[in-house]
Order: structure tokens, then sequence, then C-alpha cells
């Protein structure tokens, strides 16, 4: 039997950072064979991802393609009686339950820390703000700790840069 449909996703499917979103069109197209110990489900199922950028936090938006190879044992087989419970599917009913399948090779195919783009430079450590849309000359002055009390010390009274009035700067 082969089946060509689209599903909703019964739940969030995914990482963290990026997911099937519950309610999200599933694509399946399978084909579900007899074998002498149970049915056998190969095809493959697609999926629209979202998700956040690891670098600059902004939103990522993809799809997913799996391929699944499972096989669900037939009550009363060999398979069943020799396998653990949870290590293969099982037909209960005359049915099988892809799903489990399906979250296991979801997680396997997402990237653990997606990105926005291969290039994505983050965000300024200093003030947080996205480097891609950051002015080209982003840049902090940063005081080295070292001279960080010298600074309070020299100040500047009278508003100048000279050093011999007390206003240099480090």
């Amino acid at each position: 039997m082969e089946i060509h449909e689209s599903v909703p996703s019964p739940s969030r499917i995914g990482l963290d950072l990026i997911a099937i979103e519950r309610g999200a069109d599933l694509t399946l197209d399978l084909r579900l064979e007899s074998v002498s110990e149970g049915v056998l489900v190969t095809g493959t199922v697609y999926g629209p991802t979202r998700g956040e950028c690891t670098r600059c936090l902004g939103p990522v938006s993809g799809e997913v393609e799996i391929g699944l190879t499972e096989l669900f044992a037939y009550p009363d087989s060999a398979t069943e009686s020799t396998t653990e419970e949870d290590e293969v599917g099982h037909v209960v009913d005359h049915t099988v339950d892809i799903e489990q399948a399906i979250v296991d090779a979801v997680g396997l195919a997402l990237p653990f820390a997606p990105l926005c783009s291969e290039d994505c430079p983050g965000l300024c450590p200093d003030c947080g703000v996205a480097l891609a849309t950051a002015d080209p000359g982003h840049h902090h002055d940063k005081i080295d700790p070292r001279w960080a009390k010298l600074t309070s010390m020299l100040g500047d009274s009278n508003g100048g840069d000279d050093p011999e009035q007390g206003g240099g700067r480090l």
C-alpha cells in the first residue's frame, strides 16, 4: 500500500531551537509492505521548520526531509518475541503508529545549532545589537580594566584633553 498525503503535525517535533510546529503540514510519501515478520514502512516525510538562529537570535525557517525505514512486528511473531518492547514498533489492531519514528528521525536531521545564514556575524558582545544590521564601523571604546581606576582619578574636570590639566584620556 502506498500513502501520499499531507497531515497536520500532532505535536511540536524537533529540538529546542528549531522544530516542526504543532499543526504544520507534514507531507507523507510512504510505502507499507507486508513482510514475514510484520509491516515494513519506507518512504519520506517533509515538513516546514521554524526556529531561532543561535548567533543572532533571528528567525530561521526552512524544510526538513527525512527518510523512514521502520519494521512494525506482527503480534506473536518471532521478531516481537525476540526484541525488547521499545526496540521495534508493533502492529496493533491492524494499524501502525509512525509518530515516534518521525520524531526520532526529525531530531537527528535538524541542526543542533541553526543559523539564519552560514556567515551570520551574531550579536555585538557589548550592546547586543545584531551585527548584520549594525553600522559598518560598529565598535565600542573599551578601557583596559587594569587602567580603569586611573580614569576616575584623572577625570575630565575642565572638559579638555590636556593631561597636565588633569583631563587626559587613557
